[in-house]
């Protein structure tokens, strides 16, 4: 028989005959690392969704290009930038927005906001429009018509379209001297909410109006912009453009692409993945400590029969071999059927939405041949370097009395 070695392991696994306790911790560790593995791929999975989830929220949260002054906030010679942008046929649209900390106030009640001006135009870029779920986005006919954040909304009380109050919206003023009443503090204006739209991280506490209620707080010229925000017919080809623009506009201004206006985000996302697999590599990690316990037992029941081998000649590296298979196949059995529990459960959970984060929101699933990799990568190295290790039994062991 060419593979004995690997044929008196699959024995020692399959046959029905032998030590009850060696039958039991043999597959003890193969439902272990079965577990383990099939944990290990969902949790993956679920953070695989996690990232198309993310990704979903945030797409329009930042352009595919954003152009920013290097000096300062507000943007100089607009006019130039507009200019070099309608001549470039790669670009969809672009839009003028002016962000700044706001306070507002509402019957009594007050909050910390971010009042985001933006142009007519804003719309083509980021489609917050659609995002409206109650009342109507500014029609732009007044410049104090705004778009309120759903749970800013709630906090302040604030009604909503047709008929409703005014909100007292302040931005602070910049200068010296003394301060001799309110005004030599803040601008302020009153506006009204025309509708909301659902917030997540990146937009809570975020209002967006005309960029004329920014530019009036802030005392900003007519025309002036904090960043032009630009929408390409081509996304993928945002490199190029940015190149195209920073030749163009002589290097003079800060241009970033969506990936690079995210990057910090996608980085604390990228550092969570990482521990997460940490973590369950070391469970793997531990999980072969049975599989260790394992091959150690079948070393003690069988040391008589492995006695009589090595008397008929039978290669002591052999032996080793056989080991070292009987927990490869161990190993191999957990893999298999923890990968195919943790494909069903994922699957169940792509079609029926069982496993909810709250409420509303279902965990969301992503499936993918990187996930398979990553677990059999893991799981198949620690037990490789477990049963290589267990399996280097002694001679005199064996000869001894």
């Amino acid at each position: 028989m060419k593979n004995t070695p690997f044929y008196i392991a699959s024995r020692y696994l399959t046959a029905e005959k032998g030590s009850t306790a060696v039958t039991f911790i043999t597959w003890l560790a193969a439902i272990a690392m079965m577990v383990a593995v099939a944990a290990m791929f969902i949790i993956i999975s679920v953070f695989s969704g996690l990232e198309d989830l993310n990704r979903e929220m945030i797409s329009n949260l930042h352009a595919d290009l954003t152009i920013k002054s290097k000096e300062g906030k507000t943007l100089k010679d607009v006019q130039n930038i507009e200019d070099k942008l309608n001549k470039q046929n790669q670009i969809a649209a672009y839009s003028k927005v002016i962000e700044e900390k706001v306070y507002l106030e509402y019957s009594g009640k007050g909050d910390i906001a971010f009042l985001r001006g933006v142009d007519e135009n804003y719309t083509r870029v980021n489609p917050i429009q659609k995002a409206v779920f109650f009342g109507s986005y500014p029609s732009f006919k007044y410049s104090n018509e705004v778009l309120m954040e759903n749970l800013m909304s709630n906090r302040l009380s604030v009604p909503v379209g047709e008929g409703a109050d005014f909100v007292t919206i302040f931005m602070p003023k910049a200068g010296t001297g003394l301060i001799n009443k309110e005004e030599d503090i803040f601008n302020k204006k009153e506006i009204y909410v025309t509708g909301v739209f659902p917030g997540n991280e990146q937009m809570n506490n975020y209002i967006i109006g005309p960029i004329e209620l920014s530019q009036q707080l802030l005392q900003l010229p007519k025309n002036s912009a904090y960043q032009v925000v630009v929408k390409l017919k081509k996304p993928e080809e945002a490199e190029n453009v940015k190149k195209i623009l920073n030749e163009q506009l002589k290097n003079q201004y800060t241009i970033s692409t969506k990936k690079e206006e995210n990057a910090a985000f996608w980085k604390m996302i990228n550092i969570e993945k990482l521990f997460i697999y940490l973590i369950f590599a070391l469970v793997i990690f531990i999980t072969t400590f049975n599989l260790a316990g394992a091959i150690i037992i079948l070393q003690l029941d069988k040391k008589d029969q492995a006695k009589s081998l090595i008397s008929l000649g039978f290669p002591i590296k052999d032996l080793r071999k056989t080991y070292f298979y009987t927990g490869m196949l161990i190993v191999i059995s957990g893999i298999i059927s923890g990968l195919a529990i943790g494909t069903i459960i994922c699957f169940v959970q792509l079609k029926t939405s069982f496993f909810k984060a709250n409420e509303t929101l279902p965990f969301p699933v992503r499936i993918e041949p990187l996930n398979y990799l990553w677990v059999i990568i893991t799981a198949a190295g620690f037990g490789l370097l477990v049963s290589w290790f267990f399996s280097k039994i002694n001679r005199l062991y064996l000869t001894k009395n």
